[in-house]
């Protein structure tokens, strides 16, 4: 069993306790206007090229087998003396991604951290998520699940034994906006969320804070009745906007939608609310 992975990030401070090593999964079923990493967003491998670190030597192009169409042999990748090129996904067995989880298991003991597999979304591919949460657990290591939730809740009850903790995002709490802003309604993200409370799963929320979307004291407010509604979460993390993904959209080809980043009185007042 293999499962499409485009990113293993170690010695990352962001996503759950302690020191951890983040695997990334490609392929999303949401479509967030404001993404972040908008590479994870399709299924299958595809060829990054930033155009502003290539400098012309064309060396990429005397070495390609197959200049009339890239089949992602990553060989233009291998001679690019700049990195302008990069292919974004590849395919890995559980025991390969486990082999890099493992190396950092005394970084994870002596930090009280672990692994978090985010994406895209994982939870996609559940099967090969369901196995490697199975090996961190046979071993010791701390799991965490980052999801957005829009998948069905059989599939979370799947890896429930296995996770220890869910961090879980929440984009907007309209439905209206979510529809439009994300591409979907948001019902069934929400309805997990209370059987996940109701199942005392160990829950941390994630907000995406953007401006003129859904960054009103209105939105907020409503996220956090339904939140202690149903259960209250271990904590709460609103995340501001930030522009450091902007320059993959060039590099895959797609446009991208700017936002201003919150500034700080507006995230304290945000903040406030919870």
């Amino acid at each position: 069993m293999t499962a499409t992975i485009f990113d293993i990030v170690r010695n990352s401070f962001v996503d759950g306790p302690g020191i951890r090593t983040t695997v990334f999964f490609k392929g999303c079923n949401l479509k967030c206007v404001w993404c972040h990493n908008p590479e994870s967003q399709d299924f299958k491998p595809q060829m990054m090229f930033y155009q502003d670190k290539c400098k012309g030597c064309v060396k990429c192009k005397e070495i390609c087998p197959t200049p009339d169409r890239c089949t992602l042999c990553r060989k233009c990748t291998l001679y690019c003396p700049v990195d302008a090129r990069k292919v974004c996904g590849k395919e890995y067995t559980a025991d390969e991604v486990f082999a890099e989880i493992i190396k950092d298991k005394a970084f994870y003991d002596n930090s009280n951290g672990g692994v978090t597999f985010s994406g895209g979304e994982c939870m996609l591919q559940i099967d090969f998520l369901l196995e490697i949460l199975k090996k961190c657990k046979e071993n010791g290591i701390h799991t965490a699940v980052d999801t957005a939730g829009y998948i069905p809740f059989e599939s979370l009850e799947k890896i429930l034994p296995y996770t220890d903790l869910f961090l879980y995002d929440i984009k907007c709490f309209d439905n209206e906006k979510h529809k439009k802003y994300v591409g979907v309604e948001n019902e069934l993200i929400l309805e997990n969320l209370k059987k996940l409370f109701h199942a005392n799963a160990k829950i941390w929320i994630r907000i995406p804070v953007i401006s003129g979307i859904n960054d009103s004291l209105q939105e907020m407010q409503c996220i956090k009745n339904f939140l202690f509604a149903y259960g209250k979460p271990e904590k709460i993390e609103l995340l501001p906007y930030h522009a450091m993904g902007e320059n993959k959209y060039a590099a895959i080809g797609r446009d991208v939608q700017r936002f201003i980043p919150p500034d700080n009185n507006k995230l304290k007042e945000l903040k406030d609310i919870f």
